[in-house]
């Protein structure tokens, strides 16, 4: 008898272990911003597979950038603290389900990351921790992943600290069920960035998500542009997602063939090219998928995706002899343009040209060429 209270004190001991934190200390952390190389849209879309089997899956090419958000961390013992470094108020939230919930779905600043304590909090038992986001260097609502990855360094914090060795996945898993709890109606690339700054095939079937990771054959060399305009994410998303589960219509159908088989094909060529690191079959596709998207999604919701800031710099004749292409990112509309430049030299001039003759900031995004097998 006094051996098995012995076996069961030392497997509770054991098991407690598991949920005390790795760090006892302040620790600092980075997650980055996400760029949607490949396949905007389609996470959603692929999402109606479970009403629909008829649609296709959806396929997306994500890579990290070097831009996003640190933040130091520490375990508190019974609250869930979090400071945006934007803001001057710090939001203490008491770590209990109700306390949490309520935070989350409030539509306050602090709704997502309060989103992902309460999930973590659900299924892990963790306690408090305190985040101070001391700096961030994403554009916001430019369509770069910057609430995504807000989220998925909250799941990496409490990760870290309470030692839950949670794999990239499941730190993607629990941040998407934090801005889901938050009322988002986003979709499941952006929480890509949990995977770091290589880039990923990521194909989507209903809830199912499965993650590839990329060769890169050579360094590529992207130029990310912020044109300065606005869209309405949430007017677009409604156009498009008017179009799904089933089509009722020529525009339907075009949105659903876009987002379906032409999208398919453009991200298996995608990836096909990064593996050889072929920059210019990358731009040729690029230029490919933007004709096919102003095709056959434009007129689901032509106000918000005519974009015509972004045509214009897509157009702009100083930077054409630098480019191998380009197309918008994100949501589309008139927020954010990206290019692959011919090489570093390249990369640089187009920096150069916008910004000082269009009075546009720019960022550069240099994918080096890996194995994943290096890794």
């Amino acid at each position: 008898m006094k051996g098995i209270l012995s076996l069961i004190c030392f497997s509770w001991a054991v098991a407690c272990l598991a949920l005390e934190p790795a760090q006892e200390e302040q620790f600092s952390i980075f997650v980055p911003g996400r760029l949607c190389l490949f396949g905007e849209h389609s996470d959603w879309a692929g999402q109606y597979r479970a009403t629909n089997p008829n649609i296709e899956k959806g396929y997306a090419i994500i890579c990290g950038m070097n831009q996003g958000h640190f933040a130091t961390v520490k375990r508190h013992p019974t609250d869930f603290i979090f400071h945006i470094c934007s803001q001057r108020d710090i939001r203490t939230i008491h770590m209990d389900e109700s306390s949490l919930l309520k935070e989350a779905t409030s539509n306050t600043l602090y709704s997502y990351v309060a989103g992902v304590a309460y999930q973590m909090h659900k299924k892990y038992l963790v306690k408090g921790l305190e985040i101070h986001n001391t700096a961030s260097t994403i554009p916001l609502k430019s369509g770069l992943g910057a609430s995504g990855a807000i989220c998925v360094l909250v799941a990496k914090a409490f990760n870290q600290a309470y030692n839950l060795h949670l794999s990239p996945k499941e730190e993607m898993e629990i941040a998407y069920l934090g801005e889901i709890t938050a009322q988002s109606s986003c979709g499941r690339m952006d929480q890509a960035c949990a995977f770091g700054n290589r880039p990923i095939l990521m194909s989507f079937d209903g809830d199912n998500v499965d993650i590839q990771e990329l060769d890169v054959g050579k360094d590529l060399f992207f130029v990310i542009v912020e044109s300065g305009g606005t869209n309405d994410t949430k007017e677009i998303l409604a156009s498009l997602r008017e179009c799904y589960p089933k089509a009722e219509n020529s525009l339907q159908e075009a949105v659903q063939r876009y987002l379906g088989p032409i999208n398919k094909e453009i991200v298996s060529q995608a990836a096909q090219a990064i593996k050889e690191g072929n920059a210019e079959k990358i731009g040729t596709l690029m230029r490919h998928a933007q004709a096919q998207f102003d095709l056959n999604l434009i007129p689901a919701c032509p106000e918000q995706l005519a974009g015509p800031k972004l045509h214009a710099i897509l157009n702009y004749p100083p930077i054409q002899q630098y480019i191998y292409g380009g197309k918008g990112t994100g949501a589309q509309g008139n927020v954010c343009v990206q290019f692959i430049a011919k090489d570093a030299k390249s990369q640089k001039k187009i920096i150069e040209i916008i910004e000082n003759t269009l009075s546009i900031p720019c960022l550069p995004l240099t994918i080096p060429a890996e194995r994943c097998s290096d890794k």
